[in-house]
């Protein structure tokens, strides 16, 4: 993202490198990963809360 793009201010690096990381995380499915996110990985790695009662 950075080495492509040649940003005009401060806030608008910030906003485009914030863009950036939310598909990289939350939106692209990773072959490594078995198609998931990086997200969907972090998440799955807490054991599971049963319901209450």
């Amino acid at each position: 993202e950075v080495y492509l793009k040649a940003y005009g201010s401060i806030a608008e690096a910030r906003q485009e490198i914030k863009n950036y990381f939310e598909l990289y995380n939350y939106e692209r499915p990773h072959q490594k990963l078995d198609k998931k996110t990086p997200d969907m990985v972090y998440w799955e790695t807490f054991p599971k809360k049963e319901a209450a009662a």
